[in-house]
């Protein structure tokens, strides 16, 4: 283990953290040459591949992928434990390059993967162990590593959202703070903004109803076979549409998709998320129940809950939703599930009674719902 808290990896000590990642995603993570000005190790944009092309996970030494890279803010001394910090500015600033046996000053280094070892082990369900090993002892060049930052990011249909979530071609967003001085507190808090629990909404299905019974589902029941789980599992709301239009409680039945993308497509990079409205027609007396799934999911859905919503209510309803489990497949950690449909996957079927989700749950803590899904009525 290393010490202290964020932990410095001295020589001869390892550190290891997990994470959840899917099919498509790869890991990026940076962390200080300590003994250096400006330099530090990490994976090649898109990061460190995770699953073979034939969708096997990864497994064992893969120290291969680390490189030491020069930040190009400050003059390389030769490194050692008497480097002086933070030392002699580049002037001008210089673009990230790779150092590769030499730096442009002449000083020398091993190979990356010789300094630094790297052991990735699978856990099953999508988790992953990563070991970083500080080799460095073993070699001419010894250091300590300083803390790391690291990051997963999403691969809708096979597409990193952030391809290069920690370095580009200049240094920026707190890498520099990282390479010079081991702080990680600002490129952290730059990747929680930018990465963490997000998703998508399929097409949103709304009944106007005049029952006292949801129509959708019973919480503590199990699926009752009329679509709801074709909802859960892929998005598909026309079953479940179908069927309730032959119920004689049902006075309507509509189903929103966003125009040019049929799903609600989450808050991506300054995007805002997706939206869909339209004109329904009520009456004192009638309830309004609504459902979506929970696109990055295997059988989520939010939905309406309790008594549901007066039709005629006015305003914010978006507290009357609640996300619930289908119980109709085994659950995996959102967005990064081998058997997710939204991520090519199939779903695995269970039979479990139908209950509200658990926040924090067995994978994560997720966002409040309200801070994903937005419902009002004028």
């Amino acid at each position: 283990m290393g010490a202290g808290s964020p932990p410095v990896i001295f020589p001869g000590q390892e550190i290891s953290f997990s994470f959840y990642a899917g099919r498509g995603q790869y890991l990026s993570f940076a962390t200080m040459y300590g003994w250096s000005n400006d330099l530090f190790f990490a994976p090649d944009n898109p990061g460190l591949k995770l699953y073979n092309d034939d969708g096997t996970p990864i497994e064992g030494d893969v120290s291969s992928y680390i490189k030491l890279w020069d930040n190009g803010t400050r003059v390389n001394q030769v490194p050692g434990m008497n480097v002086i910090h933070p030392g002699v500015a580049e002037s001008p600033m210089k673009a990230i390059s790779e150092v590769d046996g030499t730096d442009e000053y002449g000083n020398t280094y091993p190979a990356a993967s010789d300094m630094m070892k790297l052991n990735l082990e699978y856990n099953g369900n999508s988790k992953f162990t990563l070991t970083i090993y500080n080799n460095s002892d073993q070699t001419s060049n010894v250091t300590p590593f300083s803390p790391g930052v690291w990051a997963i990011s999403y691969a809708p249909g096979g597409n990193l959202l952030l391809p290069d979530p920690i370095f580009q071609e200049y240094a920026t967003q707190g890498l520099t703070n990282i390479a010079e001085g081991g702080n990680i507190t600002v490129l952290h808090e730059y990747l929680s903004e930018h990465t963490g629990i997000f998703t998508p909404l399929s097409p949103i299905l709304v009944v106007v109803y005049k029952d006292n019974e949801n129509p959708f589902y019973n919480e503590g029941e199990f699926d009752a076979g009329n679509g709801l789980a074709e909802i859960a599992q892929f998005g598909n709301a026309s079953i479940l549409a179908d069927y309730l239009m032959g119920n004689p409680n049902v006075e309507s039945v509509h189903i929103l998709q966003e125009p040019t993308t049929t799903v609600l497509l989450p808050r991506i990079n300054g995007n805002p998320g997706g939206k869909v409205s339209m004109d329904i027609e009520v009456t004192g007396g009638n309830k309004l129940a609504i459902v979506t799934m929970y696109g990055l999911s295997n059988d989520w859905f939010f939905a309406t809950s309790g008594n549901d919503v007066n039709a005629l209510r006015k305003g914010d309803i978006s507290s009357t939703i609640k996300l619930f489990d289908d119980g109709t497949a085994v659950d995996e950690f959102p967005g990064a599930g081998f058997s997710q449909a939204a991520l090519g996957g199939t779903p695995i079927t269970e039979n479990k009674r139908i209950m509200e989700v658990p926040n924090p749950n067995q994978f994560t803590t997720l966002p409040p719902v309200s801070e994903i899904i937005k419902v009002t009525l004028e």
